[in-house]
């Protein structure tokens, strides 16, 4: 009687390994990702935004850079983050006085604001401006980021009742402490420039690009202004029937253009393996660098998912839901430069983040057609990558 139970327990450890065995090479199949490349444009390096909430400003500018590469046929280039973002704060600071503190006062900023820094004031190489002044060897801004709104909230509130002509020269001297003085003038490969005829020299022209969304709370085909904060310039998009918001991406990318893409990534199927898709659970934002922020620490974060099969058919009803409620907000920007698939033959837009190397892929994420769909907030793109017949409902020439 031993033996036979010693021999069944055997058997069942045998059975139960070889069942152990069969289990994890399943789950290794599902989770090895096998991406083919459709169409891949140029982009530049990868930059890290790290402590700083200026992943507005490295996206927008990454996607101009694509640009200028593009429209000039150079090989790279790397403009500087920290011109925008002092310009950016200047220009909120003062408005920010103005409405008497009503209005979002932070480091989070929109696509839009680059354009129209780069519009206003213009725009220079990043050996010119590093915006590193304060003893680390990346961006670290909470500190300054909490002394700029102490700052602009003590004046808000006039306490003299009449303001003083000195106290934009104090915003501009905490900035210039911070991210370094905006220069006058600079030499590029012996030429001398500023930073309006730098822009010229680029040829970048801010009214070449747009700002599209896609949401039911109005018209199609109209331009409303996105209710975030972090659109404190109160710039409009144009809005697009989901279908059609989707096509202008594809058209874009299989034209040769990249797109600037706000996106939610406080979810969990935006996870730090570098894919991003919709599973059926929900993921609480983390602390510490802006990645940490929103996809957690890398000891809480799954290193793999199933590869995306059966993914949500996303329809413009849950894009909408997941704005009213909250469930999609406006928290990261982003660069999609290319298209894949993989070995399900799911789409995937390929995406340049910037959060340094981070992730499996070292700074790139693989975002689905269906977590594209489900949580843009907006785009910015070249209007001349908008497909003919939806510019024209558009009324964009």
């Amino acid at each position: 009687m031993k033996k036979i139970v010693l021999t069944a327990a055997m058997a069942l450890i045998v059975l139960s390994g070889s069942a152990q065995e069969k289990k994890d090479s399943t789950v290794k199949k599902n989770t090895d990702y096998e991406f083919t490349v459709i169409k891949e444009n140029p982009i530049t390096s990868i930059k890290d935004q790290y402590r700083s909430g200026t992943c507005w400003c490295f996206s927008a500018l990454s996607f101009l850079e694509s640009e200028i590469m593009k429209e000039k046929g150079i090989d790279s280039l790397d403009l500087s983050e920290m011109f925008v973002v002092s310009k950016s704060y200047h220009d909120r600071g003062i408005k920010y006085v103005r409405l008497d503190g009503h209005l979002n006062f932070g480091a989070g900023s929109s696509f839009g604001d680059v354009l129209h820094v780069i519009k206003d004031y213009g725009i220079v190489p990043q050996e010119v401006m590093p915006g590193l002044n304060y003893g680390t060897e990346k961006p670290e801004h909470f500190e300054m980021d909490e002394a700029l709104k102490g700052y602009v909230e003590a004046i808000a509130q006039n306490p003299n009742r009449t303001l003083t002509t000195a106290w934009v020269n104090g915003l501009d001297g905490i900035l210039s402490a911070y991210l370094g003085e905006i220069p006058e003038s600079f030499e590029v490969d012996g030429t001398t420039y500023t930073p309006e005829t730098y822009r010229d020299y680029l040829g970048i022209n801010p009214d070449d690009y747009v700002s599209l969304t896609s949401f039911m709370h109005h018209p199609y085909y109209s331009q409303f202004i996105i209710e975030v904060c972090d659109n404190w310039r109160w710039d409009s998009s144009y809005n697009l029937p989901l279908d059609e918001f989707m096509e202008v991406m594809y058209n874009a990318i299989e034209n040769g253009y990249t797109i600037a893409w706000g996106s939610d990534v406080s979810e969990t199927g935006f996870s730090r393996n570098g894919v991003a898709i919709v599973p059926d659970v929900d993921k609480k934002p983390g602390a510490g660098s802006d990645q940490e922020r929103w996809i957690g620490k890398s000891e809480e974060s799954a290193e793999a998912q199933p590869a995306a099969e059966g993914e949500k058919v996303i329809t413009p009803e849950m894009r909408q839901d997941g704005y009213d409620r909250k469930t999609t907000t406006d928290d990261h920007g982003m660069q999609i430069y290319g298209i894949a698939k993989d070995q399900n033959g799911t789409n995937y837009f390929m995406v340049k983040n910037s959060w340094g190397d981070a992730g499996k892929y070292d700074g790139i994420w693989y975002a689905s057609d269906a977590f594209v769909r489900y949580k843009t907030l907006n785009i910015v793109v070249n209007k001349n990558a908008i497909p003919k017949d939806i510019r024209k409902k558009l009324g964009i020439k």
